[in-house]
């Protein structure tokens, strides 16, 4: 049997994916306890707190997107499918896999339409793929976050997108960026799971039964215990 995506060597891009997962989810614990420790010991608190835990949340949930087609791990109704022969399924999957993708390109256009006017670059062109860039993007570099102060170490961008003047709140270019940053990694996670479909590596792009039969093989063993 072929290795399974799970057990197959990790590339440099899936250590990265998750150690921002992990610190995603370290960070959003830490402002809300700092903030329940502030609120009721201290009668205080981070007044910016529960927006940063939204962002937060936020490039999590699209994070795990393109990190649960790497695993395996995204749900779906596979009743048909289980039962056509070999040479169906693995055309059933690959149409799947061919819908994901022209989807996610979808998503894609849609993600850098929405951030590039946030970043003072222009909006592209087209209705469902793009044509080229329009030059009538409006320039929403200015536009800041409600109350997450800007960080020091940051104020660099200011000159390379909004033309020199300094913000006085996080700008929402930096946020929204994982709107064309989460995409790409789901593009590219569809790519190579749609690749390991081809190669036999894995049978469909959601969660297989192996998890379930591992749990009833246990269940199986401490019955007999």
């Amino acid at each position: 049997m072929s290795n399974s995506p799970q057990t197959a060597p990790r590339s440099w891009m899936d250590v990265w994916e998750q150690t921002v997962i992990a610190v995603l989810l370290a960070l959003m614990t830490l402002i809300t306890f700092i903030n329940v420790i502030l609120r009721y010991g201290f009668n205080s608190g981070f007044i910016w707190g529960l927006e940063a835990t939204v962002i937060l949340f936020a490039w999590l949930v699209i994070f795990g997107m393109s990190h649960a087609f790497r695993i395996t791990a995204h749900l779906g109704v596979d009743a048909l499918t289980n039962v056509l022969p070999k040479g169906p399924k693995l055309a059933a999957a690959l149409l799947s896999a061919a819908c994901c993708l022209i989807y996610t390109l979808l998503m894609l256009k849609g993600a850098w339409d929405y951030w590039a006017p946030f970043a003072g670059m222009e909006q592209t062109t087209g209705r469902w793929f793009p044509t080229g860039f329009d030059a009538s993007t409006r320039d929403r570099a200015f536009y800041v976050t409600e109350q997450i102060p800007m960080p020091q170490f940051l104020e660099f961008l200011a000159g390379w997108i909004n033309q020199g003047e300094e913000w006085d709140k996080l700008p929402r270019v930096i946020p929204y960026a994982i709107l064309p940053i989460g995409t790409l990694m789901l593009l590219w996670q569809l790519i190579r799971a749609t690749k390991d479909i081809l190669t036999g590596k894995r049978e469909s792009l959601i969660v297989s039964h192996e998890a379930e039969d591992a749990v009833e093989s246990v269940a199986a063993m401490n019955k007999d215990n």
